[in-house]
């Protein structure tokens, strides 16, 4: 009789767990245990942060687990093999969508849930936080009549959102949008979305093939993992299809050289990759407690743009905040109220790197030169690197400048050039 109380009590810490994170805007909740101790981290605007464990949770930690994995439909039983599920419920009328993955530790088992919201997701480019210039250029891309528009970053960056945002711009009853998806992770009203299933051979090879001969105007490839999935979709944006897809590289210019790298013709890819977008998310400052202030000299990166700090007017990025509306001049830091949990930061944006395909680019790709030089042209041409746009981000007073360190690396020879593993 005594078991039923306790059932009732490790329910009720499994739900308030689920609610706390779903209720904090948090997008994965991390559980580990270790011995006699669980730790729980909520992954909210990017950041890792350690939740307080009650007595009641250590105590019951082993059942915590055990009923995570039950709500799941996993085998509790199974402690040798990862295993991955799904959890659906509903938080205040919303539908909650939560992916699961556990996986052995020495201890005992490690679980990481990826929460989808899938009410609070809306897919508006105006939401992506790209200044007007970059906004103006990806708005004229996503109509392209064919052509390859490739978004890069690594995992967590917001490269899907950005690819959801352009399909949902252009969803139109006489456009004809298929996606190539692993996973589908929210449904999008009028589009065809198919499930990459590698498990009964359904990979994006063998699905890109099928795809292509049900007439589509747009063509969403969730990632170019491998030299033919390449090869088909160059094929598509050459035969007159408009082709949206993602790699993993470190800048926008390591996009060519990777796809080069996999034994791609260079003639390929200059005449059919019309842009790269390289992307990542900086928290916002709370705009309810950041405070202005004048940091010393020695407290700013020595590539930090001081002329525009200082009123000078020989920035590239002193010419993108203007008409913008940005209050020039100002930097802030994050303080931290009751509106942001004492965090100082409230949701995440994106900082970009544009690297449309000119002549000059198309010329460097063909003689397979170097990412760097690619990247040195096109800063020449007037490209804003992720660096610089993520300055002109402090200077407009929407992140701090301990944001644009955590996310970009400085502008040099070599850096940010090479493809991530």
């Amino acid at each position: 009789m005594a078991k039923e109380p306790q059932d009732s009590l490790v329910v009720q810490l499994v739900n308030g767990i689920l609610i706390d994170a779903i209720q904090s805007r948090t997008s994965d909740i991390h559980v580990t245990t270790d011995e006699q101790e669980i730790s729980i981290r909520y992954r909210t605007d990017g950041v890792l942060i350690p939740q307080h464990i009650s007595p009641e949770m250590r105590e019951h930690s082993v059942m915590v687990v055990s009923r995570l994995k039950v709500m799941a439909n996993l085998d509790i039983a199974e402690r040798r093999l990862p295993q991955d599920g799904r959890i659906a419920i509903k938080v205040g009328g919303r539908d909650i969508d939560i992916r699961v993955s556990c996986i052995p530790s020495l201890y005992g088992d490690g679980i990481v849930m990826r929460i989808l919201d899938k009410s609070s997701m809306k897919f508006s480019l105006r939401g992506l936080g790209m200044s007007p210039i970059n906004y103006e250029t990806f708005s004229n891309l996503i109509r392209l009549p064919h052509g390859l528009v490739l978004i890069t970053g690594p995992t967590g960056s917001g490269k899907t959102t950005t690819l959801y945002s352009a399909l949902a711009t252009i969803n139109k009853p006489g456009i004809k949008i298929i996606t190539a998806e692993d996973p589908v992770e929210y449904r999008l009203e009028g589009i065809s979305q198919i499930q990459i299933n590698e498990k009964i051979g359904l990979n994006f090879v063998s699905l890109l093939r099928r795809i292509l001969r049900h007439d589509p105007d747009v063509v969403l490839i969730g990632e170019m993992r491998d030299t033919e999935t390449v090869e088909i979709g160059l094929q598509a944006a050459m035969t007159g299809h408009l082709v949206f897809s993602t790699l993993h590289t470190n800048d926008a210019a390591g996009a060519y050289t990777r796809l080069l790298s996999q034994g791609v013709e260079p003639f390929l890819v200059s005449s059919c990759v019309d842009a790269v977008i390289a992307q990542r998310l900086v928290r916002n400052l709370c705009q309810h407690c950041k405070v202005a202030y004048d940091p010393d000299s020695d407290e700013l990166p020595s590539d930090f743009p001081l002329e525009t700090l200082q009123g000078g007017q020989h920035s590239v990025i002193r010419n993108v905040l203007k008409g913008s509306g940005a209050p020039e001049g100002k930097i802030y830091r994050a303080a931290g109220c009751p509106h942001c949990r004492n965090v100082g930061y409230k949701g995440r944006s994106g900082v970009y790197e544009f690297l449309v395909s000119s002549e000059r680019i198309r010329e460097l790709v063909e003689r397979n030169t170097t990412a760097w030089e690619i990247k040195r042209t096109a800063i020449e041409e007037g490209m804003l690197t992720l660096r610089m746009d993520g300055w002109r981000k402090v200077l407009a007073g929407e992140t701090t400048v301990e944001e644009v360190l955590r996310v970009t690396r400085a502008d040099s020879a070599g850096a940010e050039t090479s493809a991530s593993p």
